[in-house]
């Protein structure tokens, strides 16, 4: 079996990053930093070969996307298909085909989005703690199985982003594709619990920085993490 390589990124920091605001689900963009955040990502993986990249459909990790591939040495051109969207799916047919081997695919879905907070979405988190305690957030943030009122918590979040990942990314890295996954905090924690065999203990501890490519070589049906 060909090796391949997942790369793995969190999207940069966005505007409610940077405010301290609980964000899940609210579709916020990069700041400025997090814009610096992915093109900085891009300069380190820019030699790796991408020949597909899934993300999400919020637009923080779909910048962060475009803003990485702004910075590869292929020079390929990110296109975002839009299959089984009616009209737009339709009208956006490329009839040249000397073009698309110049086109690198861009799937998005709603599987890999960050963790729904439900009722503390757009909260400042520093108000949040003071109104509710510390200890209670920390539970709603940090917890595996407590979900935050109206909203989901890790398992959930990992029920729905790993067989997304098993079911619709490893059968492309098993054809010979390099993937490149711009995703979010907690469903990329939840990916990785998978990769690493993580404990549900184990996985609370993990940490992924903002804009920071984690890279792992697939061959025989094995991850192996790269330094």
């Amino acid at each position: 079996m060909t090796k391949t390589n997942l790369i793995l990124m969190r999207h940069g920091e966005s505007e409610w990053n940077k405010r301290n605001r609980f964000t899940g689900w609210v579709d916020i963009p990069l700041s400025k930093k997090g814009i610096e955040e992915a093109i900085e990502a891009g300069k380190k993986i820019k030699d790796y070969p991408i020949d597909l990249i899934v993300t999400t459909n919020l637009i923080r990790a779909l910048m962060t996307a475009m803003l990485v591939m702004s910075e590869h040495s292929s020079g390929k051109v990110p296109v975002i298909l839009h299959t089984g969207e009616g009209q737009l799916d339709e009208w956006g047919k490329i009839h040249a085909e000397d073009c698309k081997n110049e086109l690198i695919p861009v799937i998005r879905c709603n599987e890999l989005n960050e963790r729904m907070y439900g009722d503390l979405q757009g909260l400042d988190k520093k108000e949040t703690a003071e109104k509710f305690g510390d200890a209670q957030v920390k539970i709603w943030r940090r917890s595996f199985d407590t979900v935050p009122p109206g909203g989901e918590s890790l398992a959930m979040t990992a029920d729905r982003s790993i067989p997304y990942f098993v079911d619709n990314i490893v059968p492309f890295l098993r054809e010979g594709k390099n993937v490149l996954v711009s995703a979010h905090g907690n469903s990329l924690r939840a990916i990785i619990m998978y990769l690493d065999n993580l404990s549900k203990d184990e996985v609370l501890h993990l940490e992924i920085a903002t804009g920071e490519p984690i890279i792992y070589e697939f061959e025989n049906e094995k991850f192996i993490k790269q330094t």
